[in-house]
């Protein structure tokens, strides 16, 4: 029998609680930034069945609060109390998305039946691998990425399997900091576990386990509340990640946004084929894989914020997600940059959604948090490997508000590392940390401004890492009549006072006296700028956000002697706005779209996926340098993409031409 509605959020409430209590003793005794500082982590109770039930209110990852552990739980033959499972390994059940990311999950008895799960994931700093942090869009397989472990007992009946500790700990390069990183996690889920148990105390068995399902169901009706006002149709969107390779060409997300009903399909054929870099998406084609609908939860709790995240809440949806495409890679395909195509999903989500429910969905934040980590000695040789914090933009400027500065939107969850921390850890000295003025896209409502850090290194052999640095080339966009962001930029300025541009490049070789300095890029704007009241204007001028200039040439704002002068900003703003685009894609993605139309992309895809997986990013390189060397407008384009696919295919004598 389903359980009264008060009663259901009473028990609601203590799920969220333990998760609470799991993510709390995670963030106390983890030893690696990331974890207690950055949060990147998540803490999950999960039915029997290893669907997700609740995860902490305000700490960790929300992406993963509707996923279901269902495929991993199934690969261990049978469970004990006291068993502890593990993996990091994401073609074994692709719950684990790159190997950074490792996954522990116990079964709770009772009566000698389990009628849970407590799980959780942490993003380990390192896991081995080519490269410093593990994670390169360089990198071309899954091999290359780190240590792997395929679901397995950490513990069995309580007892810690030794051999996992050790292979994991001779594999990484900051052993101690892994092996804190691990215990604290053991710990968290023996937390979860006991805080289940006085749940089970106060609510009794069958209630705990009926609620569970209860919950599900409520948090699926909410969601459907919400869809089943979102007007029918079929809603295109698509953007772009910079390079789908180190030096390479424009990374395509494409989705077909379907709604009918209380349900919608995300369709998200004509992405770019996987790609011969680490941006793939390893889904394994589920349909409610959770990293494939984030965007989706966002969009549900913007329109519903009491709305219960869980896997009840991915119900609604269907995700379509093409075998060998850049979100349905398939093995060996590096992964460890999916967290940058993620974003990006998010980012055409809300693409489509602002087409489905106009005035609701704010201008789009970048999806391009640059995650710093540097590998570099302390003062007596012990090597040192520490996260000092993403650098991102702010998020889109909404409706009604400003968007926040420095972080939000599709810019992610995560947190930044306190400087003092970060000196305090690794040899270095930061020199800025803060906002970057003018970035932020232009709008009756502003973008969030983007942030940007520098700092100088001391020591020999230093190694730093930019994961996800994006959007130095595509723009976030504006909405409504707003401004596309401006783009990121990256620096390295040597010694000797030398500036050497570093683009979308993330493993950095440095020296002592070197400095790094990365602005993230800025989020759009929304609404017709010339229409934002000149007071917010004047404001943002004193605050040191916007330029005199910007505020002139972008706001129609004329200031002297840090006050408006109405008279001339009345005669600047006049005869000004009328219609607009919805959507503002910068200057690069207008160029880029001239000719690489949306007829031009179909034709592309469609002929690719004649080829197997393996071929197709090469194929696509292929066309690109074709159309570099012939310039071919849209129309030429889209007649001779099947041509030159089908010559160089049967030149190679690949299958499928």
């Amino acid at each position: 029998m389903a359980l009264e509605r008060r009663n259901l959020q009473i028990l609601a409430n203590h799920f969220a609680a333990a998760a609470d209590a799991m993510a709390f003793t995670l963030m106390r005794t983890a030893h690696s930034s990331f974890v207690k500082e950055t949060e990147d982590f998540s803490c999950t109770i999960l039915t029997a069945q290893g669907d997700a039930v609740a995860s902490p209110r305000s700490f960790g990852a929300p992406w993963y609060s509707g996923i279901s552990y269902e495929p991993v739980l199934s690969m261990i033959d049978e469970y004990h109390e006291g068993d502890i499972c593990i993996t990091n390994d994401p073609y074994s059940g692709n719950v684990a998305t790159h190997s950074p990311d490792m996954h522990i999950w116990k079964p709770v008895f009772h009566d000698g039946k389990i009628v849970c799960f407590v799980a959780g994931h942490i993003h380990n700093t390192d896991v081995g691998g080519a490269v410093p942090a593990s994670l390169s869009r360089s990198l071309v397989d899954i091999v290359q990425e780190g240590v792997r472990i395929p679901p397995l007992k950490l513990v069995e009946n309580g007892t810690l399997n030794e051999n996992v500790v050790r292979i994991l700990r001779t594999n990484v390069r900051a052993p101690d900091q892994n092996w804190g990183d691990l215990k604290a996690q053991i710990a968290s889920v023996n937390s979860g576990e006991r805080r289940i148990h006085k749940i089970i105390e106060r609510f009794g068995v069958e209630q705990f386990v009926q609620g569970m399902e209860d919950i599900l169901d409520y948090a699926e009706q909410q969601a459907r509340v919400i869809i089943r006002d979102i007007p029918d149709g079929i809603y295109f969107f698509s953007d772009y990640a910079d390079e789908d390779a180190v030096g390479g060409v424009p990374c395509r997300l494409a989705l077909t946004l379907t709604v009918a009903g209380t349900d919608v399909v995300f369709d998200y054929t004509g992405s770019d084929p996987q790609t011969a870099s680490a941006l793939n998406m390893p889904t394994g084609g589920r349909e409610r894989h959770p990293i494939a609908l984030v965007g989706l939860t966002y969009v549900l709790a913007t329109l519903n914020p009491a709305i219960l995240q869980n896997a009840g809440t991915l119900r609604v949806a269907r995700a379509v997600l093409p075998a060998g495409s850049i979100v349905n890679a398939q093995q060996p395909a590096a992964v460890g940059m999916r967290s940058l195509t993620c974003m990006m999903t998010q980012i055409v989500t809300f693409g489509a959604f602002a087409q489905a429910i106009p005035g609701q969905i704010p201008a789009s934040a970048p999806g391009g948090n640059a995650i710093m980590n540097v590998r570099t000695v302390d003062w007596n040789g012990k090597t040192v490997m520490a996260s000092i914090g993403p650098v991102g933009g702010g998020g889109g400027g909404t409706p009604r508000w400003d968007g926040s500065n420095g972080a939000g939107g599709a810019s992610a969850f995560l947190k930044n590392t306190p400087i003092e921390i970060s000196e305090a850890e690794i040899c270095i000295r930061f020199r800025r940390y803060g906002l970057y003025p003018d970035t932020g896209g232009a709008g009756q409502y502003r973008g969030g401004l983007s942030a940007v850090m520098e700092f100088e290194l001391f020591t020999p052999d230093t190694v730093v890492t930019a994961r996800n640095r994006n959007r130095s080339v595509f723009s976030s966009w504006g909405l409504a009549g707003g401004r596309a962001g401006v783009v990121s930029t990256f620096v390295k300025i040597g010694a000797n006072g030398m500036h050497e541009s570093l683009g979308n490049t993330d493993v950095v070789q440095c020296e002592p006296g070197d400095v790094i300095r990365v602005v993230g890029p800025g989020a759009g704007g929304y609404g017709d700028p010339f229409t934002r009241d000149p007071v917010l204007v004047k404001r943002d001028v004193l605050a040191g956000f916007v330029s005199l200039e910007a505020a002139r040439s972008q706001y129609g704002v004329v200031m002297t002697d840090h006050e408006v002068d109405m008279e001339r900003t009345a005669a600047l703003r006049a005869g000004t706005g009328g219609e607009t685009a919805l959507f503002d894609y910068g200057q690069h993605r207008r160029a880029f779209e001239a000719v690489w139309t949306r007829e031009c992309y179909d034709i592309l895809t469609a002929t690719l996926s004649k080829a197997a997986p393996t071929w197709r990013h090469y194929l696509k390189h292929q066309v690109f340098s074709h159309v570099r060397e012939t310039r071919p407008d849209a129309v030429l384009l889209a007649r001779d993409i099947p041509v030159v696919v089908a010559s160089i295919m049967a030149r190679h004598d690949i299958p499928g031409h």
